[in-house]
């Protein structure tokens, strides 16, 4: 679960235009509204985690990944 923690840490950075989005980091944190991800790097954000864990998010799966923790609960449910 670590591992995923970090490994997603790794590619949201690729995609925050400002170092600040992460002072108050959590796990908690909305993709959207507090990391100031947009919707068209989101995309981004999917196809590189499709591809680093060899997983398929569905339509459905990505309109419920509001928050990190999110996104970590899905990984770690298709990986295991």
């Amino acid at each position: 679960m670590e591992n995923i923690k970090t490994n997603l840490i790794n590619i949201l950075k690729k995609y925050t235009l400002s170092k600040d989005v992460w002072e108050n980091f959590n796990e908690n944190s909305s993709i959207i509204s507090d990391l100031k991800i947009n919707s068209a790097r989101i995309v981004d954000i999917v196809i590189d985690l499709e591809e680093k864990y060899d997983i398929e998010i569905t339509d459905e799966e990505l309109e419920k990944l509001t928050c990190f923790k999110d996104i970590v609960k899905l990984i770690d449910s298709k990986i295991n």
